[in-house]
């Protein structure tokens, strides 16, 4: 009934394929093969979606908890290869395939679960990511010296923090001193300094930061970048910073993920 109920919730997700930007395919314990109805079920989502419209996929593969580290690695690696296999068999431009990756197992806690057997059905899957062209871009910018307004985001390529770090590299550095020479000569912007992480498992909503131990990384990469440019001569009344955790991935891969970006508050 459980494998069922699996099946029903991946064909509700197919048929809303055009509207959702995540297909989920659900695998059985242990198992990294797919059944005839899964596989035309991929097949009906492939199908379906505008290739046209579509810029790139994702695709993500994952375990539940049981298992060794080691083993559920190579579990959900097999999980992900067994999709993009399909896609690519049944027609799909591998090109368009940007990022193949197993995540291994979603740790959980047994009692603090309302319905194990449920939840770990659910993390036995494959996500695939679906990216629409121009789903970037619009509202985004790569400097403060664009014609900005109220809303707008600037994120710089440039200033990417090393895994589990909140640490600046030489390069964000260089980057920083440059953003603050462009604040200094636009003083009526102010802004939200807005930290991210990659590489979170889905039950924790931040990382963990190496340096301090706590699982705030995303606010400590803002709260960094924050006191960085006040030691540039920015005013601390112009700025405030904000950790978003893995809520926001720009679907360019985990270290663009490592990440902070600058929301537009005031002009």
């Amino acid at each position: 009934m459980k494998i069922t109920l699996a099946l029903l919730l991946f064909s509700f997700y197919t048929a809303e394929a055009q509207h959702k930007p995540v297909e989920t395919i659900y695998f059985e314990f242990d198992r990294y093969d797919l059944t005839n109805k899964q596989i035309n079920v991929v097949s009906n989502f492939i199908k379906n979606i505008d290739t046209a419209k579509i810029e790139s996929i994702q695709i993500y593969g994952y375990c539940d908890d049981r298992g060794n580290d080691e083993y559920n690695f190579r579990l959900s690696n097999n999980r992900a290869n067994t999709i993009q296999n399909l896609l690519v068999n049944k027609g799909f431009n591998q090109s368009k395939i940007v990022i193949l990756e197993g995540k291994g197992r979603i740790v959980v806690k047994p009692d603090t679960v309302e319905n194990l057997y449920e939840t770990r059905l659910r993390n036995r899957r494959v996500d695939l990511i679906v990216v629409k062209k121009n789903s970037f871009g619009k509202g985004i910018h790569t400097s403060f010296k664009d014609n900005l307004k109220v809303g707008d985001k600037v994120c710089m390529e440039s200033i990417l923090f090393d895994i589990g770090s909140a640490k600046l590299t030489g390069s964000s550095k260089k980057e920083l001193d440059k953003i603050a020479l462009t604040l200094q000569n636009h003083r009526n912007l102010n802004f939200e300094i807005r930290g991210h992480v990659c590489c979170t498992p889905e039950i924790y909503s931040d990382g963990i930061d190496r340096a301090t131990r706590e699982r705030r990384l995303s606010w400590n990469r803002a709260k960094t970048v924050f006191h960085y440019l006040m030691s540039k001569k920015i005013s601390k009344s112009r700025m405030t910073y904000l950790g978003c955790g893995n809520k926001y991935p720009l679907g360019k891969g985990d270290n663009y993920d490592r990440r902070v970006e600058f929301v537009i508050t005031k002009i």
